[in-house]
């Protein structure tokens, strides 16, 4: 008798997630940081979002896009300190040193050279700048989860023109992070510096011409290959793109509403739920003429839906939250407080780290070129 051998088991990998999901968690974490001035929130955010990159981040060479965005967020708050000692309004409180004053004009009210530094001013100054690097910090974090190429495989037909466009500026920074490493590493094999003044000549001009070839080279490939080919269809693209214009703009003054801490989340709500109606009728009315195939479509499934929910549940947080919890005064000054609605929405923030981390890793072992 021969002994019959079972075949190998061959499970199916995990199919990725949608790079629109990854977009929407990084966009509610940068809104949510964008309505408060409360240094413990903006705190936690910054945990949140680092803890989610170590854990979810895909080991490809845009792994390292995220520390070059946290370096360019040091340097924002290091810049904006500096100019607010140097020229800021002064804010009366405790006094921590004294710089030379200089006498300006009256037109130049609300600026100031020098004079009495407080620590009302500097704690205000930087919060301002802490919001900023937040910003940049989640860029970065959606940069390294996942790639600009993937999320414009995924637009509605009719924003694949702009999509050729768009293309360049949004993959101009990722292919110089991969420039940069590539060029250090020929530099150190060189025994030339890669470190101080005269290594950043020998590297900042072929890092910034390599990034712009490598953007023009995918956007022209993509145009070859009939990227926003469409079916010739004047009127309805033409009132489709009014009705799109229209929704553009009434997401504007949505989100002019949910951003601003001082007005109420009536209009916010009222403006993104308009917007959202009209962009959705035009993207489907203009959609119809595409004539264009997908190669391994990513679905949009459960784990994006909570990914997308995970990033909007801090910033639907921050509505059921005091504003003078949300935006502290600098005087008196007082410890900052995280209310439990805050509290528990960054700890759904965190979903990311039990929803997506083996599909991305499995996404790119099975050597997605997007």
């Amino acid at each position: 008798m021969t002994a019959t051998v079972a075949p190998p088991v061959v499970r199916a990998e995990p199919r990725p997630v949608h790079p629109g999901a990854w977009w929407t968690w990084a966009v509610g974490l940068a809104a949510t940081s964008a309505r408060t001035s409360n240094l413990a929130i903006l705190g936690l955010i910054a945990v949140v979002v680092c803890l989610v990159v170590w854990a979810c981040r895909v080991p490809t060479p845009l792994a390292h896009a995220h520390a070059l965005f946290l370096r360019l967020a040091l340097a924002v708050i290091v810049l904006r300190m500096v100019l607010q000692i140097l020229f800021a309004p002064r804010i009366p409180g405790h006094v921590v040193f004294t710089l030379p004053e200089a006498t300006l004009p009256g037109w130049a009210a609300g600026i100031s050279i020098g004079g009495p530094v407080t620590v009302e001013s500097l704690v205000g100054g930087f919060i301002g700048a802490a919001r900023l690097a937040l910003v940049l910090i989640c860029i970065g974090a959606v940069n390294t989860l996942t790639t600009p190429s993937r999320l414009l495989r995924s637009l509605p037909a009719v924003l694949y023109e702009a999509g050729v466009a768009v293309t360049v500026a949004l993959t101009a920074t990722p292919q110089a992070v991969i420039s940069t490493e590539r060029i250090r590493e020929a530099r150190l094999l060189r025994g030339r510096p890669t470190r101080g003044p005269g290594a950043l000549r020998g590297i900042a001009v072929p890092v910034l011409d390599g990034a712009l070839a490598r953007s023009l080279t995918l956007a022209a490939s993509m145009d070859a290959r009939g990227y926003g080919r469409r079916a010739l269809d004047g009127s309805r693209h033409r009132w489709s793109g009014v009705v799109l214009i229209i929704g553009l703009v009434t997401l504007c003054v949505g989100a002019y509403g949910v951003l601003a801490a001082g007005t109420g989340p009536q209009l916010g709500a009222a403006g993104l739920g308009a917007g959202t109606l009209c962009c959705g009728i035009a993207l489907l009315a203009a959609s119809r003429g595409g004539v264009r195939t997908r190669y391994r479509p990513v679905r949009w499934d459960g784990r994006a839906s909570a990914l997308a929910l995970a990033g909007i549940a801090p910033l639907a947080a921050t509505f059921a939250t005091d504003p003078l919890v949300l935006q502290p005064p600098l005087t008196p000054l007082s410890w900052p407080t995280v209310p439990t609605a805050i509290a528990v929405g960054l700890i759904i923030a965190l979903a990311p780290m039990v929803v997506a981390p083996n599909a991305e890793r499995s996404d790119a072992r099975s050597g997605d070129p997007s």
